[in-house]
């Protein structure tokens, strides 16, 4: 991981930067067959494909039962990961309540005008799972849901021939209402149109590998989705007061979920710069997912870069729009306040981006690849749908009338300016 100047990124180098790659397009098309057979054949498709991809015999595909007895025999060993997920699990609720819009009527010159917020009656959150277990993903997913009050949170997660028990553990704990072994593609297709065990959903959710992202692409529009995510990010935008040890424990953190990752710290001092790539080389040596580590830090996504100035730095976060964003710089707000384009957020040295993924309460289901110019991450909005209430007295009526009227005639609907005049009649 050699530092690179921006001022002298090639077009070619700077598009690996900004217009990062989840490889959805080209496994499209086999996902579009997936999610047509689950759709046509329900069960029968989801155990062959269990078979096919995971290589386990499904029995019963509904395993709400096994995620509470995995909850209760963990609570009975006193288990102490099991005290992590609840610590964990309160923060993330506590976090999200604080989410909750409130309803609103106001005055407006006669006009009673409000909003309403609902939750949805059906969501599904997709859990990963298969080369690694993420109970983590199931408090992300499932508490905004309880929290913005959805009467039925369906959880799916790839079928093994042992599940992991923190993981279902970890979905008991959220509050889910069914859990599913079914992963990949064929669990988005089965979330989205239900099958003869799946109840469908009216909104799908949650983190996933290029298939599952794939599969959210397809099924968009015939059911919501929160957002296409690909590999997961981390640009640390630093200056000469930072811990050159810190930042690259950060991108190693980062470049091992996925050869896929993209890790980039970008900074004005060239002694920090030099300082990080060294110690990421020699911290990416002590880890044991070490091959998936360099893979990434070998991707053009990921560098440590050179900037003239921290405003160039900042532009440079900026355009990149990561999705976690980690500023460590005598003053971070500063900085803060001149980035628009963030996911999450971490201020300062005693931030580090897993306190996010697990414990601090915030939401890690997060926008990648730019998505962050656009939209945030996963909140109990997520599963809110928004209603305006009006009430207007006669004098109000009176007053717009003439508005109304003039506004409807010009559009040729005669009738809408007619249900004005028939009130005054």
């Amino acid at each position: 991981m050699d530092v690179r100047t921006v001022a002298d990124l090639s077009p070619g180098e700077r598009r690996a930067f900004f217009e990062r790659d989840a490889g959805v397009d080209a496994v499209r098309d086999d996902v579009s067959d997936i999610v047509g057979r689950v759709r046509e054949e329900g069960d029968v498709a989801l155990r062959q494909f269990a078979e096919e991809f995971d290589g386990v015999t499904v029995g019963n595909i509904d395993v709400t039962d096994d995620a509470e007895r995995a909850h209760a025999e963990l609570d009975d060993a006193n288990d102490p990961v099991l005290d992590a997920v609840r610590d964990a699990a309160a923060n993330v609720r506590e976090f999200h309540e604080r989410q909750r819009p409130e309803d609103w009527r106001d005055e407006f010159g006669g006009r009673e005008l409000g909003r309403r917020f609902r939750p949805i009656d059906r969501a599904g959150v997709y859990v990963p799972g298969g080369a690694a277990a993420y109970p983590s993903s199931a408090l992300m997913g499932v508490i905004p849901a309880t929290v913005a009050g959805v009467d039925h949170v369906a959880v799916a997660t790839p079928p093994a021939e042992d599940l992991n028990p923190v993981t279902l553990a970890a979905v008991h704990e959220a509050g889910a209402d069914a859990v599913y072994q079914v992963g990949g593609a064929q669990a988005i297709a089965a979330l989205a149109y239900g099958t003869e065990t799946v109840t469908s959903a009216q909104k799908v959710v949650g983190p996933g590998n290029k298939w599952v992202t794939a599969a959210k692409a397809v099924v968009q529009g015939d059911v919501e989705i929160d957002f296409l995510a690909g590999p997961s990010e981390v640009l640390v935008l630093a200056d000469g007061t930072a811990d050159p040890a810190l930042v690259a424990a950060d991108l190693v953190a980062q470049a091992e979920h996925d050869p896929n990752a993209s890790v980039v710290a970008v900074t004005a001092d060239a002694e920090l710069a030099e300082a990080v790539a060294e110690a990421v080389k020699s911290q990416a040596a002590e880890r044991e997912r070490e091959e998936t580590i360099r893979a990434a830090l070998d991707s053009d996504a990921s560098g440590v870069l050179h900037a003239r100035s921290m405003p160039e730095a900042v532009l440079f976060a900026e355009e990149y729009a990561a999705e976690h964003l980690s500023i460590v710089a005598e003053d971070d707000e500063a900085l803060l306040n001149r980035i628009t384009n963030a996911g999450s957020v971490f201020l300062g040295p005693y931030s580090p981006v897993a306190a996010g993924d697990y414990a601090t309460g915030t939401n890690h289901v997060l926008p990648t690849n730019g998505g962050a110019k656009r939209y945030g991450g996963l909140s109990v909005d997520t599963f809110l749908r928004s209603s305006t209430v009006q009430r207007l007295d006669r004098d109000a009526l009176d007053d717009l009338s003439d508005t109304i009227t003039a506004l409807a005639e010009a559009e040729g609907l005669e009738a809408h300016a007619e249900s004005v005049r028939k009130r005054f009649e």
